[in-house]
């Protein structure tokens, strides 16, 4: 009989791939959740500018900017609705609330 057709490996060999499959899966996860801690301000605006998504922006002197993130810069952000473009500093961005 062959050794990797015997009847006690093949449960064995089974749980094993389980449990490896089952350990990538966690690892995966803990880089993801890694990598969004380690996310920047700007490279979350990046992200919504890639997306295409609309923004409400709250700055530090309290006022809302609503829009969508056409670029990113080093140290601003260009928002665009309804055919008006703002700079917002990124140092006065206070919260960002993203519309669907």
């Amino acid at each position: 009989m062959e050794t990797g057709r015997h009847p006690d490996l093949i449960g064995i060999s089974r749980e094993l791939r389980r449990q490896l499959d089952a350990t990538l899966l966690a690892e995966q996860h803990a880089a993801r959740a890694a990598a969004i801690r380690r996310t920047t301000l700007r490279d979350r605006m990046l992200n919504l500018a890639d997306a295409d998504s609309s923004a409400l922006i709250t700055t530090t002197d309290g006022n809302l900017h609503r829009g969508v993130v056409a670029s990113v810069g080093a140290d601003h952000i260009t928002m665009t609705d309804e055919g008006t473009s703002r700079l917002v500093m990124l140092r006065s961005i206070v919260s960002v609330e993203v519309r669907s």
